[in-house]
């Protein structure tokens, strides 16, 4: 989600900022692009020690979340062609999983400005026991579809999240948004979503 179909690192970026602010931290745009695509908890341990704040990782996550949360309700930055891949997949009836690290809190202003059905199912970082890279998310994601992960097609902009879905046995689509993301035998690579189609997809599989 963040930075495939949403670029919201920006927001994430801005609050991780302002969190070391309000606790004397200190912070850089080099560790903010280090945790893309990370799972939220493995960011709050991340930033507990490279901010150096006394702030346990399960407290950094909510109050990161607080200020993202604030921000998506007025206004969710769509990535182009999102929208419009979303809308053809669901004309096409092509069943369709949300695979994020965010957790649903997060998540929920966001499906609430899409059309009830276009996420079949939705997977986010605290419904899972390990986040991305690890294959879990994705794996749970086929699952819940009745799919063969094999037949399943991930859009990704990490390293992180392709990780997981390469592990995972899905083929993999890869749009690079804040940070580089390095060949893979099972990806694909885009400039963007603008464009990309059903049957596109369907053509990856």
């Amino acid at each position: 989600m963040d930075g495939t179909l949403v670029d919201t690192e920006p927001y994430w970026i801005e609050v991780e900022y302002e969190l070391a602010e309000r606790h004397g931290g200190r912070w850089s745009d080099q560790h903010a692009l280090a945790l893309v695509g990370n799972d939220l908890l493995d960011s709050g341990r991340y930033i507990r020690e490279h901010m150096d704040i006394d702030v346990e990782p399960a407290q950094i996550v909510e109050e990161l979340l607080d200020g993202v949360v604030a921000r998506v309700e007025r206004r969710v930055p769509w990535c182009p062609g999102a929208v419009e891949l979303l809308a053809d997949l669901r004309s096409h009836r092509v069943p369709c999983a949300l695979v994020t690290m965010s957790y649903r809190r997060f998540v929920a202003p966001i499906l609430a400005a899409l059309p009830p059905d276009t996420f079949a199912e939705v997977v986010t970082g605290d419904a899972v026991t390990f986040g991305k890279p690890h294959p879990e998310p994705y794996l749970t994601a086929a699952r819940l579809l009745g799919l063969d992960p094999g037949e399943c097609v991930a859009i990704e902009d990490s390293n992180t999240g392709a990780r997981s879905a390469e592990s995972a046995g899905c083929r993999v689509i890869v749009v690079p948004n804040h940070v580089p993301v390095l060949p893979g035998e099972r990806r694909t690579f885009r400039d963007s979503l603008v464009g990309l189609s059903a049957s596109d997809l369907l053509d990856h599989r």
